[in-house]
C-alpha cells in the first residue's frame, strides 16, 4: 500500500470559490473533481498519462498563484496545481464556458451526426457535452469529411475514423499500459488519423480496452457492432471467470442473453482494465450442443428422461459402488458450489477422492496446496497493491500475460511507475516477460530446481508462481525453502477461477475445509459435527489416480463437474478411466465427458447463478445473476441436493446462499496443518531435447467456442528452439520440426529463439488444431526432434 501523504504535501488552492486541498503534483482536473466540479473531457483518463490533446477541459486561471493569471484559458488535464492559485472552471468563469463550447464546435464540423446508428449512441460523451454544453446551432453549412469504413484494426476492433477526435486514448493504452504500441497516429495536419502498421494488425490480448474509453463511437468491437443500444440492455456488475486474477466486469444483457461484457471499475483489482479473453470470450453457451434435459445411457445411447428418473438411476450406479466413488469438480465452480461437492463426496458418498484439479498435478503440489494456499485470509495473502511496494517481483514457472492477464498489466505498472525489478525463470524470454523488462534466469524445466535455489531474494521481493511448477519434481519445495530462507512474500497464481475457493472448500485428497488435515481427528470431528456424518478417515485419490483406478477397474463410479479430458496430461488415459467407470456428470453441454457418462444431469451457466470467487489474493469476487434461464431449472448445488435425498441422505443446504452459510459457520482452524515434505528433483534426461510448453490465453478452450474473432486473433502456433539447439540437432535448413514422444508426433513450424535455453524446445499446450498430449510426454522430459516437411499447398499431390 502507499504511503498517506503528508500534510507538508498537501497544495491548498481556490476553485470556483471553493477552496481545495490535494496532494502536491495533482492536475488540476484532478482537483476539480475533489472539490465536486466536473469539467468536460475526452482526452483526458486517469490511468493514462496526460496528453492535452483535445482541449476540451480548458479553465481560466486567474492567479497562477505566483500574483499572476494565463493570458487564456488552460487546458486542466495537464496542469498542476500550485499553492494559492486560483481557477475558475466553466460553472464560473464565461471565457472557460466558450473555450469549451468552441472546441466542441470545431470537433462537430466534420464528426458525422449519425447518432441513431453509432454504437456509442447514449453513452457517448461527446454527445452528452453537445447537448450540455454545446452551441444550439452550427455555423458550419458545408459537407463533412467521409471516409470508407469500417476499417479494421483487428479481427476485433473496426475504426470509424471520420468519428475520431484525436483524443489519442488508444494509442496512449497501447502503449503505456497494456505495452502493444501498434496504434498510432499516422499523417499530419487536417490528415491525421489513427492508424497500424501495414503488415501487422493490433495484436493485443487487451485490445478491447481501446472500444470502451473511446469517447466517441470510433472504435468498435466486430461482435458487439449494430447489436444493441445501452438503453436496451440490461446491466450487471459481477467476477470475469477466465483466471484467478478476479477482475470486476459489467455484463450487458438483452432479452435473456448477453450481449457485450466491460471492464469494471475496481481500483484495488482490475483498475477500469479487462483482457480480450474476458471481454468476448462468453459465447460458448450459445450452440446446440447445450443440455437442458436431463440423460441417462439405454442401450449405449444417451436419451433425454424426466429429473425423478434421472436422479434414481444416478442413485442406483452410486450405491453399487460402495463408496468406490471419485469426485472431479474441475476448477471453474464458486466457492459456494465446490463447497457442496466437497460435502455430497464425503458427507453423502463417504470418499475422500474429490480433487479439482483437471489438468497436471502431483503429490508434492498438494501438500504445497494444503500446507502453503489452504486456509489462508485475505488479511495474510500476497495482494496487488505488494507489488507496488515490492523492489523486485519473481516469476517461477508463470507467464502472467497467458495465464492471469490483470497480474500481469498490474506488474507492468508497477514497472513503469515504480522502477519495480521483474526476474523470469523460464525458458525463453516471452513477449510478456518483454514488456515487463524482465530479467531472463534462462532454465530448462528440468533445471528450475537448481535455478530457484540460486535466485537472489530478501524481504522486499515477491515470488509468484504457477500451477506449472507441479509438474517439476522438486520446484515448489525449492521455492519454499528460498522462500523461508530469505523472508520473501510468496502467491501461488492458478490459471483456473475457481481453483483457490475450491482448496478453501476442500476440493483436494485428505484436505477437509478450511485448511484442516484429513488425518486430523479433532478437524474431522469439527467437521463431522456440523454435517451430522461421519467422515472417513483415509486419505482418498487425486484426480489423476482416479482416472487410473477407474480405468482399471479398482474405482467404481466417478461424478465430474465441467472438465474436459483434453484438460488431463494424457485425455485418452482419461477418457478409458470415464469408459470403464460409471459416470454421472452434471454439465451445462455436451462433451467427450457426456459422450462417456450413464447419467447426465443438466446444470446452470455461471451467467445465471449466485456465489464467489476466491481470486489469487483470497480476496472474495461476487458473482451475480446476469439472467435467469427456464430451460435449465436447476442450480448445480439444488441437483447435488437432490441427488443426495435419492441416496437418502441431506446435503444441508439448496442454495448458493445456504452453502455460504454453511461454509461460514466453519470457524478459523487452529490445528495443526499439513505440512510440505521435501522433493528431491528429478535427474534431467541424459540425452535428447527438453520440452517445454505452457497454454496461452487464446487456445482451444470451450469456453471460447463461438467467439470465432477471438479465436482469430490466437497468435501463431510455432515451435522455439535456440541457434546452438537448431544447429545441434541439424534443423538449420528446416522451417518445420516433428516433435516425437512415446506415443505420437507433432508437426510445427520452427522459430529460432535467440533469448532459448539450449537444449530446450517450447510449443504451445491446448493450441487449435494441434495439441502435444498426443506425445505422450511431459514438460521437462526429452523428446525427439527430427526436420519436417511443411504443409503441402493447395492443388499438390
Amino acid at each position: 500500500m502507499s504511503e498517506p501523504v503528508s500534510m507538508a504535501e498537501m497544495v491548498t488552492l481556490n476553485i470556483d470559490g471553493v477552496d481545495v486541498s490535494v496532494p502536491k503534483g495533482t492536475l488540476l482536473i484532478r482537483a476539480a473533481e475533489a472539490a465536486g466540479v466536473a469539467i468536460p473531457r475526452f482526452c483526458d483518463h486517469p490511468l493514462l498519462d496526460p496528453a492535452a490533446a483535445c482541449r476540451e477541459c480548458m479553465v481560466e486561471i486567474t492567479d497562477a498563484g505566483n500574483g499572476r493569471g494565463f493570458p487564456k484559458p488552460q487546458p486542466s488535464c495537464a496542469t498542476t496545481v500550485a499553492a494559492g492559485m486560483t481557477v475558475k472552471t466553466q460553472k464560473t468563469s464565461s471565457s472557460a464556458a466558450d473555450a469549451q463550447a468552441e472546441i466542441l464546435e470545431l470537433l462537430l464540423i466534420n464528426h458525422p451526426l449519425d447518432c441513431p446508428i453509432c454504437d456509442k449512441a447514449g453513452e457517448c460523451p461527446l454527445q452528452n457535452q453537445a447537448l450540455a454544453d454545446g452551441r444550439s446551432e452550427s455555423r458550419f453549412d458545408g459537407a463533412k469529411r467521409q471516409f470508407p469504413k469500417p476499417v479494421p484494426m483487428s479481427d476485433l476492433i473496426l475504426l470509424d475514423r471520420e468519428r475520431c477526435v484525436l483524443c489519442t486514448r488508444c494509442t496512449r493504452f497501447a502503449e503505456q499500459i497494456a505495452g502493444d504500441p501498434l496504434l498510432q497516429l499516422v499523417e499530419r495536419g487536417a490528415k491525421q488519423q489513427i492508424g497500424i502498421y501495414p503488415e501487422e494488425p493490433f495484436d493485443s490480448y487487451f485490445s478491447g480496452n481501446v472500444v470502451q474509453i473511446c469517447p466517441v463511437g470510433a472504435l468498435t468491437s466486430s461482435d458487439y457492432r449494430f447489436s444493441a443500444r445501452p438503453f436496451d440492455l440490461t446491466s450487471t456488475v459481477t467476477t470475469c471467470e477466465n483466471c484467478a486474477a478476479g477482475c470486476q466486469i459489467r455484463v450487458d444483457a438483452r432479452h435473456g442473453e448477453v450481449r457485450r461484457r466491460l471492464a469494471g471499475e475496481e481500483g484495488e483489482v482490475n483498475e477500469e482494465w479487462s483482457c480480450d479473453k474476458g471481454r468476448f470470450g462468453f459465447f460458448s453457451a450459445r450452440g446446440n450442443d447445450r443440455v437442458t434435459r436431463p440423460l441417462v445411457r439405454r442401450g449405449g445411447e444417451l436419451v433425454p428422461t424426466s429429473w425423478p428418473e434421472a436422479l434414481a438411476a444416478a442413485a442406483r450406479g452410486l450405491k453399487l459402488a460402495e463408496g468406490s466413488v471419485g469426485v472431479l469438480t474441475g476448477g471453474r465452480l464458486t466457492t459456494e458450489t465446490a463447497y457442496a461437492y466437497s460435502r455430497f463426496a464425503r458427507g453423502v458418498l463417504g470418499t475422500d477422492s474429490i480433487d479439482c484439479r483437471a489438468r497436471a498435478s502431483s503429490d508434492e503440489e498438494t501438500q504445497f496446496l494444503a500446507s502453503r494456499v489452504a486456509g489462508r485470509s485475505f488479511e495474510d495473502s500476497v495482494h496487488y497493491a505488494d507489488f507496488d511496494a515490492a523492489t523486485k517481483v519473481v516469476l517461477v514457472a508463470f507467464e502472467p500475460e497467458d495465464e492471469s492477464p490483470n497480474v500481469f498489466l498490474r506488474l507492468r505498472k508497477a514497472v513503469r511507475k515504480n522502477g519495480l525489478v521483474v526476474e523470469t525463470v523460464a525458458p525463453y524470454l516471452s513477449r510478456g516477460s518483454a514488456k515487463l523488462g524482465a530479467t531472463l534466469v534462462p532454465t530448462r524445466p528440468c533445471d528450475v530446481v537448481a535455478a530457484v535455489s540460486g535466485l537472489s531474494l530478501d524481504g522486499s521481493t515477491v515470488v509468484l508462481v504457477g500451477e506449472r511448477l507441479a509438474q517439476i519434481p522438486g520446484g515448489l519445495s525449492a521455492v519454499v525453502a528460498a522462500v523461508d530462507a530469505s523472508g520473501a512474500k510468496m502467491a501461488w497464481v492458478p490459471r483456473r477461477v475457481g481453483e483457490i475457493g475450491a482448496i478453501e472448500a476442500g476440493c483436494l485428497p485428505g484436505l477437509l475445509p478450511g485448511g484442516r488435515p484429513l488425518t486430523d481427528e479433532a478437524a474431522r470431528l469439527e467437521v463431522s459435527a456440523l454435517w451430522k456424518s461421519e467422515l472417513v478417515a483415509r486419505v482418498g485419490l487425486d484426480a489423476a489416480a482416479q482416472l487410473q483406478a477407474a480405468a482399471d477397474g479398482s474405482l467404481k463410479a466417478l461424478v465430474t463437474a465441467g472438465v474436459e479430458a483434453g484438460d488431463f496430461p494424457d485425455p485418452q488415459a482419461a477418457l478409458a478411466g470415464f469408459d470403464q467407470a460409471f459416470v454421472v456428470a452434471l454439465e451445462s453441454r455436451l462433451s467427450d465427458v457426456t459422450d462417456h457418462a450413464d447419467v447426465v444431469l443438466p446444470v446452470d451457466l455461471l451467467e445465471q447463478t449466485e456465489g464467489s470467487f476466491l481470486d489469487w489474493e483470497h480476496r472474495v469476487r461476487p458473482v451475480k445473476q446476469v439472467v435467469a434461464n427456464p430451460r435449465t431449472p436447476m442450480t448445480e448445488i439444488r441437483v447435488l441436493a437432490a441427488l443426495s435425498e435419492a441416496l437418502g441422505a441431506d446435503l444441508g443446504f439448496r442454495t448458493s446462499q445456504g452453502a455460504a452459510d454453511a461454509l461460514a459457520a466453519l470457524p478459523a482452524w487452529q490445528g495443526t496443518t499439513v505440512t510440505l515434505t521435501a522433493v528431491d528433483p528429478a535427474p534431467a534426461p541424459p540425452t535428447g531435447v527438453v520440452l517445454s510448453s505452457w497454454r496461452e490465453l487464446i487456445d482451444d478452450s470451450r469456453s471460447l467456442d463461438g467467439a470465432d474473432s477471438l479465436l482469430d486473433t490466437a497468435r501463431p502456433v510455432v515451435a522455439r528452439i535456440s541457434p546452438q539447439t537448431l544447429r545441434v540437432e541439424g534443423l538449420a535448413t528446416s522451417s518445420y520440426v516433428r516433435l516425437t514422444g512415446p506415443k505420437g508426433s507433432v508437426t510445427l513450424p520452427l522459430h529460432v529463439e535467440p533469448t532459448m535455453a539450449d537444449g530446450v524446445i517450447w510449443a504451445p499446450a491446448r493450441a487449435r488444431d494441434n495439441t502435444l498430449t498426443q506425445l505422450g510426454v511431459c514438460v521437462g522430459r526429452a523428446v525427439t526432434l527430427a526436420a519436417a516437411p511443411g504443409p503441402k499447398k493447395e492443388g499438390e499431390e
